[in-house]
């Protein structure tokens, strides 16, 4: 099953974990420091929810579609590039406390999509164990 990811940057994780969990009726289904997202069955969503500064609104971090092999992730970049994208593809990525391949492309309005496999769980947000949430998916 694919399904869309929204990625937010908040001023104030808990709060926004509390209210994520009452709107979908669901817990995260991963919390890590300055990260959490939700495995929304209906509607099909991956909400991620990234810790950024206190004193700013909640903004749109980037955009993404979770799929279920590498293989697809390929035959979409594939797919973007043959429909004039630039199509910027990451395998074994370290990226929101997983190992991923993907590809990234951007949108008219300079929005970051993402498509993506989670391939596996890493103990880490980024590429090391200091990264910062700004390392990671942008």
């Amino acid at each position: 099953m694919s399904r869309v990811q929204l990625a937010l940057r908040v001023a104030d994780l808990q709060s926004s974990i509390a209210f994520y969990a009452k709107l979908f009726g669901a817990e995260p289904a991963k919390c890590r420091p300055g990260y959490a997202n939700f495995a929304i069955a209906e509607p099909p969503l991956r909400l991620v929810l990234i810790e950024g500064e206190p004193d700013q609104d909640t903004r749109l971090d980037h955009l993404g579609v979770e799929v279920e092999r590498t293989e697809q992730v390929i035959a979409a970049t594939e797919r973007l590039r043959r429909a004039g994208l630039t199509a910027v593809e990451e395998k074994d990525a370290r990226c929101c406390y997983a190992l991923q391949d993907k590809t990234w492309v951007t949108g008219p309005g300079k929005e970051p999509w993402e498509v993506y496999v989670v391939k596996a769980d890493a103990d880490t947000f980024g590429k090391s164990a200091d990264a910062a949430p700004q390392d990671c998916c942008t």
